[in-house]
């Protein structure tokens, strides 16, 4: 494990998805601060709904034991969290289902085990999904991960990114690069 490492992704598989354009960006002043980060989709990583009957029969999926590698490879965690009907999405929530099971020498949460994570979010509506953040703060200490207190709220997202991925609001790009390298020092 590098102890600067950071594996970054959003909570959305969408093709343009505005999450993952902002956790790109957050990446960038993890960089600056000194990190190694790694952005990943979670598209790549498609996993079957969970199901405890079908991890009994076939086990963990080879892409969720791959998604906990990456995991447990990383001292910190950057999650860009979607907001639908108010809350995570459910392929964040079923990722962190899957990475968090026990799995040969791999012990029940031990991915997650003294991960310190940041938080930011994006969605059209005013709030910028920022009811999400809160039940992912809320999922993620549960599950014993150190989850700083600086977090960035994008609303309006439809409106807030240049074709090529950039934010168009300077104050909101500092923003998020903030809460980026705010995890790099957390970590470091």
């Amino acid at each position: 494990m590098n102890s600067k490492s950071i594996l970054a992704f959003s909570g959305s598989a969408r093709g343009g998805s505005f999450n993952q354009k902002l956790v790109t960006i957050a990446a960038e002043g993890a960089r600056a601060a000194g990190a190694e980060v790694t952005v990943i989709n979670l598209a790549d990583f498609p996993l079957p709904l969970f199901d405890q009957d079908l991890e009994t029969r076939e086990g963990v999926p080879a892409k969720a034991r791959e998604l906990r590698r990456l995991i447990a490879d990383s001292q910190g965690l950057l999650i860009a969290t979607p907001e639908y009907n108010s809350t995570i999405t459910p392929l964040l929530k079923n990722a962190i289902d899957w990475v968090s099971r026990e799995d040969g020498d791999s012990g029940m949460l031990a991915a997650f085990k003294e991960k310190t994570t940041a938080l930011i979010s994006a969605s059209p509506g005013g709030y910028g999904g920022s009811r999400s953040l809160k039940q992912l703060r809320e999922l993620l200490g549960n599950i014993r991960v150190n989850v700083i207190d600086e977090d960035f709220s994008l609303p309006s997202a439809h409106e807030a990114f240049n074709p090529d991925g950039s934010l168009k609001d300077e104050a909101q790009k500092v923003a998020a690069e903030s809460v980026g390298a705010a995890l790099a020092k957390a970590i470091a």
